[in-house]
């Protein structure tokens, strides 16, 4: 269920990478022809650039994409860099779960507040604020399993290479 969340988050983000593109040339190409431009391009090309980077932390956590610098680690026996991988994950989830802890906070603070964008649309601010907060628990979430996966496994007395995980 969860792979198929991270494909849906995958999605959208991708979809908001074509609506940035889309907005952007639209914005070009009406100041360059019209002299105008699309109204609250800026609050727009920021709130899909949000979910352009956020949604896919879970899918990126999953697939362990994120840049490593190995060329200390590789050269130390196979346990202790998959201890300093599961040290790693935990790592990130102590560093989430602030994140999280604000993105709540301000999710509830905007729905709360009705807050909004001033410009010529008057957009609101909750849906970027939502969209961060899915993106990071998701992301979060993915980690949590992957350390207690990676700790099982460990104990197992199995390398990390070879559960799919790890160095």
């Amino acid at each position: 269920m969860l792979r198929r969340i991270e494909r849906l988050l995958v999605d959208l983000s991708i979809i908001s990478v074509l609506g940035l593109g889309f907005l952007i040339t639209a914005t070009v190409v009406l100041r360059a022809v019209f002299n105008s431009g699309v109204p609250d391009a800026i609050v727009m090309v920021s709130e899909l650039m949000v979910a352009a980077v956020i949604l896919p932390l879970a899918a990126t956590t999953a697939s362990r994409s994120h840049i490593v610098v190995e060329f200390v680690s590789n050269r130390m026996p196979p346990r202790i860099r998959d201890g300093l991988v599961i040290f790693g994950s935990v790592f990130g989830l102590l560093a989430l779960a602030p994140l999280i802890w604000a993105g709540w906070r301000e999710v509830t603070h905007t729905i709360a507040s009705g807050g909004y964008f001033f410009g010529d649309l008057n957009l609101p601010k909750w849906p970027g604020r939502v969209i961060f907060l899915i993106g990071v628990s998701f992301c979060w979430l993915r980690l949590a399993i992957m350390v207690w996966q990676d700790v099982g496994a460990m104990r197992r007395g199995e390398p990390l290479a070879e559960t799919g995980h790890g160095a």
